[in-house]
């Protein structure tokens, strides 16, 4: 799993429309990358829903908000337009921003065992580096949780540590 201090891994993905979108296009700006394991999932909407409650606490700071799964970019299309989420939802079907930020790990549910996406926020800083990093994130209150790293961030005068 990646650390804060890090230079977080670029890629290239498919947005919610299919175009396509890299890191670098956030560079200059704060970045909220969450990854999540499913669309129209019961936690994976809480958990949108809850960003697209805070979103515009995001911008006025200036931080961008990107969610990302293994969901086809016509799978985020449907989910982003049926729960009105106003952020990026990005395609990663060949697991390549996935298993670059290691949160492709094994999951233990109802005693099986399998692959999957396990729910993960970075933050990442103006740079391109990893300012902090959410593992196991509860989806009802990771976007306050950021929030509030942000603003203890914005008390101290530096990253959000």
């Amino acid at each position: 799993m990646l650390q804060a201090g890090d230079k977080a891994p670029q890629f290239t993905l498919q947005n919610q429309n299919g175009d396509p979108v890299r890191l670098s296009d956030f560079f200059g700006q704060k970045l909220v990358l969450y990854f999540y394991p499913k669309d129209n999932t019961p936690g994976c909407t809480r958990q949108a829903c809850a960003f697209a409650a805070a979103y515009s606490e995001f911008q006025k700071r200036g931080v961008a908000v990107v969610g990302v799964s293994k969901d086809s970019a016509a799978s985020h299309k449907k989910f982003a337009e049926k729960q009105n989420l106003p952020f990026t939802l990005l395609s990663d079907p060949e697991l390549q921003a996935i298993q670059a930020y290691g949160v492709w790990q094994e999951k233990k549910m109802y005693g099986k065992v399998s692959m999957g996406v396990v729910r993960t926020t970075f933050l990442i800083d103006e740079n391109g580096c990893i300012a902090k990093v959410m593992p196991k994130v509860k989806p009802d209150t990771n976007a306050q949780e950021i929030l509030k790293a942000l603003s203890a961030a914005e008390e101290k005068g530096g990253s959000a540590e």
